[in-house]
């Protein structure tokens, strides 16, 4: 049943709104919405109808002011009535099916008059008539599609000036035009509308060829003329435009109408034979600001088809709605073509992180790490990257620079440990030629090499003292030599850092100096081990399933319900690096379509890296204890391990600082207890 809110301001009436089942309609003051009321108490989205089941109902959308039903507030979903009236600030809206129902006591909105023809009901209401502020106001028309749009009949067009008609059929077509999506559609519906217009039997709409940019030709010869589209209802095929006339179209931008061309081979056409069928010719540009795009080319061969100057007045007129609609077709395919382009990129942008820095985990504590890598990423402050070997540290590492303004920069790595200190020097920094036995060439250093990028520099523990001091002034921003050489160089580059060492142990002790420490200890991500993330063990296990699947063409499907089992219990001293290996193993030696425990090769090494563990169960022997006084020694045997560095014990033990302090008071836990 059809549906209208009429909304009156105070006691002006201001407009009637069709309501459509299945659509909702807002109401606020904002200008998206559908109903805007501009009242400075009705909120920006006010208030909600919205059709349900059969009915309409009304749902306020946490106004300042409110909606009022009967003089009280709704607060839920008011299903509403033919006749109902709610208001919001100083507008007041009735829900009726019948118009002349709404507001029945106030003066009559809507009448009747016997005189008009009963049409029926397609669209929304005539607001010339409906809205007179005059008693009496009457329906007059109510029709949902104009009829200019439609195509025209004979007896439509009885009586009607031949321009009358003509801005009609203009009409239609520049609607047909701005829907039409192709060069080649939209040409040929302009000459089907000149054809039923023009008095002409044939006819083309030729456009200038685009020059190519990537041509060796650099004479400036003018574009030619292609034929996009032809037409014509004669036995002939259609004659291309003399190159006279097609020249004095572009070259003056002014349509012609030539008629008695017969002969003249300057203004008529040509066929194959040579033969002049053209009498009367209409040749009209194509053009938009002021660029020539192409022209169209009508004429007549029969004598009794004779163009007249309304002729020449209707092509010109299409031929301006042609270059409009030609030139949004040629942006739109422009923004597609961008469109695509900036998708591929960052297709190839995701592929290459996937690659790269790809973190599988969606547990608490690797969201957390994920969190951290977003904050880090924006700044240019050194990172310390903490954690066990195998955790994924560069890859950390990996994706703070790809997140980072210098993603599209190197991302250099080097492994502190892999190297003795003379040449861990010579990495870092560089060397000239004959700086040491065995240096024939000039080396690039890494610092160098990741110049405007980043640095990684793993187990950066194993740095040497010496190193650690021209590691440290460099990190200041002096400027440094290459091994051997006396020039100065000053690159600019982000250091991350990364260790599974004890860092705060070692500057106690002396191996490693403290000022580097504080340097390097600006940003801080604890990438955590496998162990301590169990929920991403399945995750991580069908990851590289998958990939070792695809790269050996293997149809494992997944893993056995005990598989899994031994994985989620396995205390992964290798961490991911581990998981890979045990995973990939498994992909290649397994013999069914699932992989099974006796595929799966894990060791029985103990973890490193977190000395405050308790041992395992069968390690030592068992005895009886309360889980308070086991997570008393658990506790303390962190702290002991850490050399009391609460911050870096919370961490491992996956509690915060605060509940740290509050359990060592509990436990009365002190340095010197054992």
């Amino acid at each position: 049943m059809v549906a209208y809110l009429v909304i009156r301001e105070g006691s002006k009436w201001t407009d009637v709104f069709r309501l459509v089942e299945g659509e909702s309609v807002t109401i606020g003051r904002a200008p998206t919405n559908q109903i805007v009321i501009k009242d400075e108490r009705c909120s920006r989205s006010h208030a909600e109808l919205f059709y349900e089941d059969t009915d309409w109902f009304l749902r306020d959308l946490e106004s300042r002011n409110g909606t009022t039903v009967r003089g009280s507030q709704i607060s839920s979903d008011y299903g509403l009535q033919p006749g109902d009236v709610f208001h919001i600030g100083n507008s007041s809206l009735a829900f009726v099916h019948d118009l002349a129902a709404a507001f029945p006591d106030s003066t009559e909105l809507v009448g009747e008059d016997p005189s008009v023809e009963d049409e029926t009901v397609a669209g929304a209401l005539d607001e010339a008539s409906i809205f007179e502020e005059s008693p009496g106001a009457t329906i007059t028309h109510r029709k949902g599609q104009t009829k200019f749009l439609e195509p025209a009949t004979t007896e439509d067009e009885a009586g009607i000036p031949k321009i009358g008609r003509a801005a009609a059929k203009l009409c239609r077509l520049a609607f047909e035009l701005v829907k039409s999506t192709d060069v080649g559609v939209a040409a040929h519906l302009a000459l089907d509308g000149l054809f039923e217009n023009a008095q002409v039997d044939a006819g083309a709409i030729l456009l200038l060829s685009r020059p190519n940019a990537e041509s060796s030709d650099q004479t400036h010869q003018p574009p030619e003329l292609e034929v996009v589209a032809s037409r014509t209802d004669t036995e002939h095929s259609y004659q291309q435009v003399s190159k006279f006339l097609a020249e004095t179209v572009l070259r003056e931008g002014e349509g012609v109408l030539a008629r008695n061309v017969l002969g003249d081979s300057t203004l008529g056409s040509r066929d194959s034979k040579g033969e002049i069928h053209t009498s009367s010719v209409i040749c009209a540009p194509i053009r938009h600001a002021g660029q020539m795009l192409g022209l169209i080319h009508l004429y007549s061969t029969h004598p009794d088809l004779v163009p007249d100057p309304d002729d020449l007045e209707f092509t010109l007129a299409v031929a301006d709605t042609v270059a409009v609609a030609l030139t949004n077709l040629s942006r739109r395919q422009e923004l597609a073509e961008n469109l695509s382009q900036i998708q591929d990129e960052n297709q190839q942008l995701r592929e290459r992180l996937g690659v790269q820095s790809e973190i599988v985990g969606s547990s608490p504590v690797m969201l957390q790490v994920t969190r951290e890598i977003a904050r880090a990423a924006p700044s240019r402050a050194t990172v310390l990257i903490r954690g066990e070997s195998g955790a994924g540290k560069e890859l950390v590492a990996r994706a703070v620079h790809f997140s980072s303004a210098r993603r599209k920069e190197p991302f250099v790595c080097l492994n502190c440990a892999a190297l003795s200190e003379t040449l861990l020097e010579s990495e870092l920094f560089g060397h000239e030629r004959g700086a040491f036995t065995g240096a024939i060439d000039r080396k690039i250093g890494k610092f160098e090499a990741a110049h405007q990028g980043t640095l990684m520099l793993d187990e950066i523990g194993e740095m040497s003292p010496t190193i650690q001091a021209k590691f440290l002034r460099v990190l200041e921003g002096h400027p440094y030599e290459r091994v051997g050489g006396s020039e100065a160089i000053k690159a600019d580059v982000r250091v991350i850092a990364a260790t599974n060492r004890d860092l705060e142990k070692d500057v106690a002790e002396g191996r490693f100096r403290r000022d580097l420490y504080f340097r390097l200890r600006v940003l801080e991500i604890v990438v955590p081990a496998l162990r301590k993330r169990p929920d991403d063990i399945p995750e991580l296990a069908q990851y590289f399933l998958q990939r070792f699947g695809a790269e050996t063409g293997s149809k494992i499907r997944g893993f056995s319900p005990e598989a899994m089992e031994e994985l989620l219990h396995y205390r992964w001293p290798g961490n991911v690096r581990e998981m890979k290996n045990v995973v990939e193993r498994a992909v290649v030696l397994a013999q069914g379509e699932m992989i099974e425990v006796d595929d799966l090769a894990l060791t029985r090494l103990p973890t490193v890296g977190d000395s405050g563990e308790i041992p395992l169960e069968g390690e030592l022997e068992f005895r009886s204890r309360s889980l308070a006084e086991v997570e008393c020694e658990h506790i303390q045997a962190t702290l002991q391990s850490t050399g009391w560095n609460k911050s870096q014990a919370a961490g491992i033990l996956g509690i915060e600082r605060s509940t740290l302090d509050r359990k060592i008071r509990r436990y009365e836990i002190t340095r010197e207890t054992r």
